[in-house]
This record gives structure tokens, sequence and C-alpha cells, in this order.
């Protein structure tokens, strides 16, 4: 007896509808953003002025946050792309006194290290720090005792402190008007989400309708690295 065609090559063959081929694409497709978004990359929106003028009210971010991931044994951390934090780094981490909040700041202070701020120029283990980024909103004036808003003031004056271990010392760039750990205290490693990369979007405020939107976008943003 002679065996049909799909028999004799081993039984029926199976193929896919093409709704199920697209059914299973869009799930592997919504599986890797969500992989992507979980471990590798996040979008994080500017709310606040603390970091300009690095950063501006509108700029829209995108953070790695596999570069500080924490490793399991020696080979992965050899393997894996794993940087350790150093200062000048831009970071995105949970508020400490409200982690449901993320707040985006500089690393400033490291662990072990003794900060102090004297007449707003920042002091590590008793050397001045060289900081191009930061922009001040009142200037320093050395025959002031303050601020004008009492006889002391963190903006001004701050420390010394020792950063302990497993923990940073954050500063917004904006140093006259920043909320960091001048005010809250030292940030802890485990609340680290990752680091900012570059600017992908940016709008600024003013105007309405779809030509007051475009209008708003500053282009010349779009791709800014930040340093």
């Amino acid at each position: 007896m002679t065996k049909g065609k799909d028999e004799a090559a081993g039984g029926p063959t199976f193929r896919k509808s093409t709704a199920r081929e697209y059914f299973e694409s869009i799930c592997v497709a919504v599986i890797l953003a969500l992989f992507v978004r979980t471990f590798v990359v996040q979008a994080f929106k500017i709310p606040t002025g603390s970091m300009e003028n690095n950063l501006l009210i509108g700029d829209h971010l995108l953070v790695n946050k596999f570069v500080f991931a924490p490793t399991l044994s020696r080979p992965e951390g050899l393997l894996l792309p794993i940087d350790p934090i150093r200062r000048g780094d831009v970071l995105v981490f949970k508020y400490p006194e409200d982690p449901e909040r993320d707040f985006i700041k500089r690393v400033i202070g490291l662990p072990g290290e003794t900060l102090e701020l004297k007449e707003k120029k920042v002091y590590v283990n008793g050397t001045p720090l060289d900081e191009p980024y930061v922009h001040f909103l009142f200037p320093v004036d050395a025959n002031s005792g303050d601020l004008g808003e009492g006889t002391f003031d963190v903006r001004r004056s701050y420390g010394p402190v020792t950063v302990p271990e497993g923990h940073y010392f954050m500063m917004g760039d904006n140093r006259d008007n920043s909320q960091d750990s001048r005010y809250w205290g030292f940030m802890p490693r485990e609340y680290v989400k990752g680091k900012a990369l570059f600017v992908y979007f940016s709008f600024g405020e003013g105007g309405s309708g779809l030509s007051g939107l475009l209008g708003n976008v500053r282009w010349g943003r779009i791709l800014h690295q930040i340093h």
C-alpha cells in the first residue's frame, strides 16, 4: 500500500494561522518591552529646576538602570557592564523621606569621605571640589553672614559630615534651589534606580494648540548627553 505524501514525510504538517503569529509576536514584544522597562532603561521627566542649567524643567530623560545593578557573583561582575558609582554621576533614586517619589541629583560625596560646605564651596576631605556644572541664583557675598534668612543657611555652610558606608551625599546643580542631602541626609545605595543618560525630548512652557506645542519643543536639547 502506497503511503500518502504527508504521511511519507512523517505525518501532516502544522501551519500557524496568521492571527496566532501576530499574537505571538505581540506577546514577545510586550515581554521584551517590560524587560527593558524593568531592568535596562526607564524614562524620567524633570519636574523642578534643581538641576539647572544642566537639566531643565520639561526635559525627558532616559535612565540606565542596568549600569549599577547588583551582581550575584564575581564572574557576573567581570562579564556584565556594571560600573561603580562615581563622584559627578547624575542619578535617579528613591527619595529617602518618601521612597514612592523619584529624585534626580548629582553624586558629590562617596562612602567614607568627609564633606563640608564653606561659603557655598564644597570641600571633600579638606580639598576644594572643582564643579563647573554648578549654578547659583544668589552670588556669595563674603561681607554678609547669610542669605537673609537667619544666622545659619545650609545653602552657604554645611558640615563637616562623614558619609557612612553604603551611602552617598547628593546635591543639585542649582545649589540655591535644590532639596538635597543638605536637608534630608545621605542617600542609601539600595535606593539608586539608575544613571541619567541623555535627553530624548524636551518641552518648554507656554503656548497652546498644535502650533504652540511644536513651538515649545526644545529641538536643540534632543539627544543632549548628561554629564
